[in-house]
């Protein structure tokens, strides 16, 4: 049976569909965090924290290049009329996908109680290491599935039909919220289990979520073939034998493997230095800092991934349609999509961020209740959702021009900093009356910040990109901003912004947030900032 509704999509389309899919995606993985504190706490968010970070290191390992790699590879293919190479690199990706989460999977299933030693080294008196243990080969089944996942994404995306992907990380994840929510709370309430059992059936989550949207995009895929089939140009195509396809899959994904593993390595970072450096030089106790540590790691980051969900869904529309640029070598549509790349991310993300960054005592109180730490470590934390959303994007751009040699300088820069700053920016900030943990968020917007602009200073030295409109923009989103900020702060001396009930703490949210909305809207509408970043199919649209 044909499907009618999967049509390729522009940059800018594409990009609003992938960023939309992905946004809904990650709120559904906030919403279920209200529910899932309730049941597990803050010593249970922490275990829960440990298995993510080294599940996202070793998922690193075994996914992160291979979709966009498939993607970028796919396009290139499509583009030149290479249609058979194309259906082979579909091939070889899939198999290389499994074997490297086969490997992975087995290695955390055998070394988890090193990983977990690791950890925790020699603290006492909150999670113990056969816990992080269980909760690590617990999650790392789920390996076995995602990569083969994402190469299918991989493969839709460089055809440019963005919704089949978008639709199935939904799917992904109100399959895996569901199964959080509810085994969490069977286990934890109903059955009288462990905390640590608790936390081990909401990881099941993922993989149940990652096999449901695999059936679902393998089965999109057998009734739209004659459209992958399709064949826009008639060419002599080379011969490319599998050994070169192997290699160029390989080029291509070792840079995006690389963004994902050192961007882990923050988190890792972060692990084995927050807690002992926050009892050692900020005095806090073991549990105190494990509260901050799971803040960081897991219920601010929540919040994070919302904002970094715009970066990823316009990174999703923009290698492709970038990739087809390069290969036709059309410098001027590759400035531009540069630009309006950068654009985007700017316009979505920097309202999103000084909103949420004002309304964290609300936000915090509606999904955590009350905290000693929490709306503290929110109001700044959320910033390196910011920075870190624009530096991949701008990586991403460099990893697609191919310099590799700039990617490589940026990453290692960034992580040498953030693994020089992080302790000794805890006892910094403590000396001086603020925060240690301000010194770790510090410590990560510093690093991140130094890699992006070593990428932008990069494609403008060797690819003559220019940045006058993204400025131009970046003045009139920032204008906006502010004058939102005025009339949020405004609001607070009529509607109070924070209240001990959780559900008046939405409707304060949601009076502030439309308010909001509507102000930056209209500042940028007036300006004409939205015309200049979305065009004028967009702005007609933002006007209704």
């Amino acid at each position: 049976m044909k499907d009618k509704t999967m049509k390729k999509n522009s940059f800018v389309t594409g990009a609003f569909i992938t960023t939309l899919g992905i946004v809904i995606s990650k709120i559904l993985g906030i919403v279920y965090v209200i529910p899932f504190h309730a049941v597990i706490g803050e010593q249970g968010g922490a275990l829960y924290g440990y298995a993510y970070t080294i599940y996202a290191l070793f998922m690193s390992l075994a996914t992160a290049g291979i979709p966009l790699a498939m993607s970028k590879i796919v396009s290139e293919y499509q583009t030149l009329g290479y249609y058979s190479a194309k259906k082979r690199a579909f091939k070889i990706g899939k198999k290389v996908a499994l074997l490297l989460g086969f490997i992975c999977f087995l290695v955390l299933l055998l070394f988890a109680p090193l990983l977990a030693k690791a950890i925790l080294g020699d603290l006492v008196g909150g999670n113990t290491i056969e816990d992080v243990t269980f909760v690590i080969r617990v999650i790392s089944t789920a390996i076995l599935i995602v990569p083969v996942l994402s190469i299918y994404r991989g493969y839709f995306e460089g055809h440019r039909f963005m919704s089949p992907p978008s639709i199935s990380q939904v799917i992904e994840q109100i399959v895996r919220v569901l199964i959080i929510v509810l085994g969490s709370f069977l286990t934890l309430k109903v059955f009288k289990l462990s905390l640590t059992s608790a936390v081990g059936v909401a990881l099941v989550g993922a993989t149940i979520g990652a096999f449901v949207s695999y059936f679902y995009l393998v089965d999109k895929r057998y009734r739209n073939k004659k459209k992958f089939d399709e064949k826009v140009r008639n060419v002599n195509e080379p011969i490319i034998t599998d050994k070169m396809i192997f290699r160029k899959l390989v080029v291509y994904a070792v840079p995006f493997i690389l963004i994902d593993i050192f961007k882990s390595l923050y988190n890792y970072i972060d692990m084995v230095t927050v807690v002992k450096g926050l009892v050692e030089y900020a005095k806090f106790s073991v549990s105190d800092a494990e509260t901050v540590m799971s803040m960081i790691s897991t219920w601010s980051s929540k919040f994070n991934m919302i904002i970094l969900s715009v970066s990823t869904g316009v990174i999703v529309s923009l290698i492709p349609n970038l990739t087809q640029s390069v290969v036709k070598k059309d410098h001027k549509d590759i400035n531009k999509k540069i630009n309006q790349a950068l654009g985007i991310l700017l316009f979505l993300m920097l309202p999103m961020t000084i909103g949420l960054s004002f309304l964290a005592e609300p936000v915090w109180m509606l999904f955590y209740g009350t905290s000693k730490y929490g709306p503290s470590v929110l109001a700044y934390f959320i910033f390196v959702g910011l920075i870190m959303g624009l530096f991949t994007a701008a990586i991403s751009i460099v990893q697609v021009m191919k310099d590799y040699k700039t990617v490589f300088i940026s990453l290692v820069t960034g992580v040498i900093i953030k693994f020089l700053l992080n302790t000794g920016m805890i006892n910094t900030f403590h000396q001086y009356g603020m925060p240690g943990y301000y010194g770790v968020i510090t410590a990560s917007i510093i690093a991140y910040l130094v890699s992006f602009i070593i990428c932008l200073v990069s494609l403008h030295i060797k690819y003559k990109v220019e940045y006058e409109e993204t400025v131009k923009n970046f003045m009139d989103i920032l204008c906006g901003c502010m004058l939102m900020v005025v009339i949020l702060f405004l609001m607070k001396f009529i509607i109070p912004i924070v209240s001990s009930t959780r559900i008046i703490n939405l409707f304060i949210i949601l009076g502030y947030s439309v308010v909001g909305l509507i102000v930056y809207l209209l500042f940028t509408l007036k300006l004409g900032t939205i015309k200049n970043v979305f065009g004028d199919k967009l702005n007609k649209i933002f006007k209704k």
